[in-house]
């Protein structure tokens, strides 16, 4: 049975004209799924007005809560000691997320209690292991 985590928080959404509008968000992380982290955003967050799940590398999140990282659809960099920006890129445009960098350092050292970094291969292994103990198989 995988170890799944989940989180609420809030998030700080810039908007046009730089105002920040308050959403809620949950963290989400899945041991049978150990190299990905996701964060999902209700329908009232979204453009479309349908729930959003935003799945990336969970050592995205580690390297840029130091450092600007990430190519592609997200990116993530730290903007002064208390905030972590995560930027969304989709066909609907561009979106730019604010998090308390303490919920996403937090959070992240859970999902490394789970499964360690560098230990992915050995997580999925120990899931599929304790399936079929349970199993009986």
């Amino acid at each position: 049975m995988a170890v799944t985590l989940q989180q609420p928080t809030r998030a700080r959404l810039v908007t046009p004209g730089e105002r920040e509008c308050t959403v809620p968000a949950t963290l989400r992380y899945v041991a049978s799924d150990p190299l990905a982290l996701h964060i999902a955003f209700p329908a009232e967050a979204s453009v479309d007005g349908s729930d959003v799940t935003w799945t990336f590398a969970r050592q995205l999140l580690d390297q840029g809560l130091r450092v600007p990282a990430g190519t592609g659809d997200v990116h993530i960099w730290p903007c002064g000691r208390a905030r972590t920006v995560v930027e969304f890129h989709s066909p609907y445009g561009l979106a730019l997320v604010q998090f308390d960098r303490a919920v996403l350092e937090r959070f992240l050292l859970r999902t490394y209690a789970v499964v360690a970094a560098g230990r992915e291969e050995v997580g999925r292994e120990l899931d599929r292991g304790l399936e079929q103990l349970l199993r009986g198989v």
